[in-house]
């Protein structure tokens, strides 16, 4: 404020440089509340540095195991003996430190300190020449590399019309996930980059993701939940319900076709624990949203009047009404998991 414009003192840089990165952080802090991620703890690196703080405990400990050497006025961690093609620098000549030796700390805090089994890192693939020598370090003071899991994800490509958005760090063009949430919203944000595995090279179709067709993989899922309410509600309004229902009338293939990709679900959860990636959830919320678009579409041809979900057959209706209760239950879940609106009109 007008405290930094006329201070009675100039602000040593050192005060200028927190003001900043509190401005930075909780920039960024409100940019991911926006789009539905929130982290349950922030952690600053400059905590390491602390006097006697983690990177003294680590280097200290690298130092007894005997796998820091002194050479060139840096201080080196003798990764080759441990099996890398080179040793490696943690702190440099002018005595600063590498990020090598604060990820080194940062993970012997998460090891070894706090007693995490699991770590999973999520990196840029620009990274991934790093991968190897972070395990390395990670078993040299103490923890398991292979409870280490990084992701590593690719770049994302923007495209408007049908061409490439041009972006370039020397030209400072770029476009900010605030913006590209203004744009297309936060659901359609979300899918899309949900949809791709962490190693795809993912294409952000801006013009596709405000589509209001079935080509918009966002609209056709949440329209097919809309369509679900849509049969409930008009069901209600006629003071039908699924009271009793009789589930062994349910032997048409399109119905037996929307109760098997319903249960599913609980083995494409059980993939993405085991993967550490999302994208399964997104093909399979596609996947039902098909499969209830091919059940409510063959209902509505003309000539199958067997397959309508409100009749004059009062079991028959009951029975797929509680079809389509669970189908909705079913897709308004994934929705949630992926962190999206469920909307019952659109």
């Amino acid at each position: 404020g007008d405290s930094l414009l006329q201070p009675e003192k100039d602000p040593a840089p050192a005060e200028l440089n927190d003001i900043g990165i509190a401005l930075m952080v909780e920039d960024i802090r409100s940019t991911l509340e926006t789009f539905g991620v929130r982290y349950d703890r922030w952690f600053s690196e400059k905590s390491l540095y602390e006097e006697g703080g983690l990177y003294d405990e680590t280097m200290a400990l690298l130092e007894t195991r005997g796998y820091l050497s002194e050479r060139d006025g840096a201080r080196w961690f003798d990764s080759s003996e441990l099996g890398e093609s080179k040793d490696n620098v943690v702190v440099r000549s002018d005595g600063r430190p590498t990020y090598y030796a604060s990820d080194i700390a940062y993970h012997y805090d998460k090891f070894i300190k706090r007693g995490y089994s699991l770590v999973v890192d999520v990196w840029g693939a620009d990274h991934h020449g790093h991968v190897s020598r972070l395990k390395t370090a990670v078993g040299a003071v103490g923890g398991d590399p292979e409870a280490l899991h990084i992701l590593l994800y690719q770049l994302v490509t923007l495209k408007r019309g049908g061409e490439v958005v041009r972006i370039g760090k020397r030209s400072g063009e770029f476009v900010t996930l605030d913006e590209l949430i203004a744009e297309v919203g936060t659901d359609a944000a979300r899918f899309f980059f949900l949809q791709r595995s962490a190693g795809a090279q993912m294409e952000f179709d801006l013009d596709l993701a405000l589509q209001q067709s079935n080509e918009n993989p966002v609209f056709y899922v949440q329209y097919a939940h809309a369509r679900l309410a849509a049969i409930l509600d008009r069901a209600r309004d006629q003071g039908l319900d699924d009271e009793g229902a009789d589930l062994g009338l349910l032997v048409h293939p399109h119905e037996l076709s929307l109760v098997r990709e319903m249960m599913r679900l609980p083995s494409v959860i059980e993939a993405c624990a085991e993967s550490l990636e999302v994208h399964p959830l997104a093909y399979y919320a596609t996947e039902l949203a098909t499969s209830f678009h091919s059940f409510n579409d063959a209902f509505r041809q003309q000539g199958d009047s067997g397959l309508k979900v409100i009749t004059g057959d009062l079991a028959a209706s009951r029975a797929r009404l509680r079809l389509v209760r669970a189908a909705r239950i079913t897709l308004a879940r994934v929705l949630e998991l992926m962190g999206m609106n469920a909307p019952d009109r659109m």
